[in-house]
């Protein structure tokens, strides 16, 4: 009991410093100041009553579980982030497994070679749009230094604004969520915050848990979970989950910032998206299930979808939402293959795992519109990459709330209430 306790203080604390962090005067990780705890009238709380104006924003959350396999140099990110189309404002991108789930892995520090390749994809893959948008629209007889620049993607360019810039990150273990943005929108987007919950082995490592961030766009609160829940197939391994589940959201908790009345709960936030390989399976015989795949009688599988019982029966995440699934299970295939586990009658060996729609998107709170819930097509591991495109409507400052701007101290902190 000792040792669990240790383990649990050491690996699993909330008190984390993110992998790239936000270097920014609005970046408030640390507690409140005596004086900002005794304030009766926040800061945080004035603007939100006066927020009198909305805007819309495309955000783009995707889940991917890569099995263990290190991204090849030239990865193509096109069909998962879907970069062709009309370019979201903010990308939410998680990761389970970037490294072998071994004991190594796992008791050790992180090794985030791994996690910075991803982010280096990622930014490419954001990022070339654009580059390829400016050079279109550059003169032929531009001299060399010119086109470096646009190669380089150089966010000096007149359209700096869409440029994509990576306000935060974190991993532990295998699970890895990235935080990208619009630049004309980061000054926006205060209050970011990362918390790291394990409930893995001995219920505290973080082979299992999930990885969240916190933080304010404008005056509307967002909270984002990346998660690997317990797997099995057997009848009952359901609850494993279910208990993660519940775990991750009584222990997640993030700083109280500068303000006191800043959300640290998950549920305590306007705006919450949970993504990532939840490993909900169906609830139908092997063969069954394998026989329906083979149909793509992708009703009948969903009908029998864990998930979606539990949802429905209240069992865990009560009041949260997903969209229509219209995709095949994104889960088990065999390697660089279109072929699910147990599938090939050719291929002996290996656990055959049935297929199930183990990787998926929810979401709680107003504001969140869904726009598109697909999966990717890339064979890079076992499981398919799955998207989810939102529109959210956020809480804006209007003139009627800038006039606290003309006070030499914020309005928030005067010491008696009117």
């Amino acid at each position: 009991m000792a040792a669990k306790k240790i383990l649990r203080k050491t690996l699993c604390s909330n008190n984390l410093v993110v992998d790239f962090p936000i270097n920014s005067p609005t970046d408030h990780t640390m507690e409140a100041s005596s004086s900002e705890q005794a304030s009766p009238i926040s800061s945080t709380s004035f603007k939100r009553d006066f927020a009198d104006d909305k805007g819309m924003h495309k955000i783009f959350v995707g889940s991917w579980n890569v099995g263990g396999v290190a991204p090849p140099e030239k990865l193509d990110m096109e069909d998962w982030l879907s970069t062709s189309d009309d370019l979201a404002d903010i990308y939410v991108l998680g990761f389970q497994e970037i490294v072998p789930l071994n004991a190594g892995n796992i008791i050790a520090s992180e090794n985030r070679k791994i996690s910075t390749k991803w982010n280096s994809l990622i930014g490419e893959a954001l990022n070339s749009t654009r580059a390829k948008k400016v050079t279109s629209n550059k003169p032929v007889d531009d001299d060399k230094e010119d086109q470096g620049s646009v190669k380089s993607g150089n966010p000096d360019d007149d359209d700096e604004d869409e440029y994509f810039e990576c306000i935060t990150s974190k991993q532990m273990v295998g699970i890895f969520l990235s935080v990208w943005v619009k630049r004309n929108l980061r000054p926006h987007i205060e209050h970011a915050s990362v918390s790291c919950v394990g409930c893995g082995i001995m219920g505290c490592l973080g082979n299992k848990g999930s990885v969240s961030v916190r933080f304010y766009l404008h005056e509307t609160s967002f909270c984002f979970v990346c998660s690997h829940l317990a797997s099995g197939g057997k009848e009952g391994d359901e609850k494993y989950r279910n208990a993660n589940a519940i775990e991750i959201l009584s222990r997640t908790s993030f700083p109280r910032g500068p303000s006191r009345n800043l959300p640290r709960k998950i549920l305590d936030h306007d705006q919450v998206i949970w993504l990532g390989d939840l490993n909900y399976r169906i609830y139908l015989p092997d063969t069954t299930t394998r026989s329906l795949v083979q149909k793509s009688e992708w009703n009948v599988l969903l009908e029998n979808d864990q998930l979606k019982a539990e949802l429905m029966n209240g069992r865990v995440f009560q009041g949260w939402k997903e969209g229509e699934i219209e995709f095949a299970p994104t889960y088990k295939y065999y390697p660089d293959s279109e072929m699910y586990y147990g599938c090939d009658q050719k291929r002996k060996g290996g656990k055959k795992r049935a297929p199930a729609w183990c990787d998926r998107v929810i979401w709680f709170g107003q504001g969140l519109k869904l726009n598109q819930y697909t999966r990717g097509e890339s064979r890079l591991s076992d499981h398919r990459p799955v998207r989810a495109i939102f529109t959210t409507e956020v809480n804006v400052l209007g003139n009627s709330a800038r006039f606290d701007s003309f006070f030499p101290e914020k309005f928030g902190y005067f010491e008696k209430p009117f």
